[in-house]
């Protein structure tokens, strides 16, 4: 991870541009919406500073080709100071995913946000293979992706949380029972790194630890899982007009105030 930040700079405006893991799906707000990371780590800027103006532009389902083409322009509109990028995990389900496509997408939103002045954070995605049945086979992508979102971040000096180099990131019990996104659990930490790479009060390495040792299911209950999951949520993802379909908006699209207690 790169280094922290200096705390003595305020941020006015957060915007996190991004698809659903950005959207915050899986991590329920009790209210019949999502919290997720975006606003999880919004709380905690504004319970630092005193105060933070927010916005979500998250959509499920997008690619980076259309978060660049639907969202970068409302985000600079938006004149953030902070901004979070997270785009790729929809591009790598793709029969045709390329990863210098995908680089050249991150490097233009990325670029775009650093030079209106933001700090920009990014993050990659962990291995997947003890995460979801498919996990090894979209592991050599999972790596290109995350090659090209460290490549994008590098060439743009955007701040960078490497998920991939913590073995806890792929522990199945911080990813919700679809094995697309991560849960509660996982969102907190999401948001708790990125608030260590802005160097906010109180921030530790405390995301990086692993989870209690726990009973390793055996093989006949792995294949029962698997094969639910396969009927419920791998055609649930990607089937047209899926369970997983949602608003094709963002929820959050203009600028407001950080309530108190909204990130969790």
């Amino acid at each position: 991870m790169q280094q922290a930040m200096d705390m003595t700079v305020r941020f006015e405006r957060y915007v996190a541009l991004g698809d659903s893991s950005t959207e915050g799906l899986e991590d329920p707000d009790g209210a019949g919406g999502y919290r997720g990371w975006a606003s999880r780590l919004a709380g905690r800027v504004a319970e630092a500073q005193g105060g933070l103006l927010y916005a979500n532009l998250g959509v499920r389902g997008k690619r980076s080709r259309e978060i660049r083409a639907e969202q970068l322009a409302p985000a600079l509109a938006l004149k953030p100071d902070l901004a979070t990028v997270f785009a790729g995990s929809n591009d790598i389900l793709e029969f045709g995913f390329d990863a210098d496509t995908l680089e050249v997408e991150l490097r233009c939103m990325m670029g775009a946000l650093v030079a209106a002045k933001a700090v920009v954070l990014t993050f990659t995605l962990p291995d997947l293979t003890g995460v979801m049945p498919l996990g090894r086979f979209l592991a050599p992508r999972v790596r290109l992706m995350n090659a090209a979102i460290r490549a994008a971040a590098a060439a743009t000096g955007t701040r960078l949380i490497d998920f991939a180099a913590y073995p806890v990131s792929s522990d199945p019990r911080l990813w919700s029972a679809d094995r697309f996104h991560v849960n509660a659990e996982g969102h907190a930490r999401i948001a708790a790194a990125l608030a260590q790479a802005l160097g906010l009060p109180g921030t530790n390495d405390e995301w990086q630890r692993p989870l209690p040792a726990g009973h390793a299911p055996n093989r006949w209950t792995r294949r029962v899982e698997a094969w639910s999951w396969y009927r419920h949520h791998l055609l649930g993802h990607l089937w047209p007009g899926n369970a997983n379909a949602g608003p094709a908006q963002a929820r959050r699209p203009r600028l407001a105030p950080v309530t108190p207690g909204e990130g969790g």
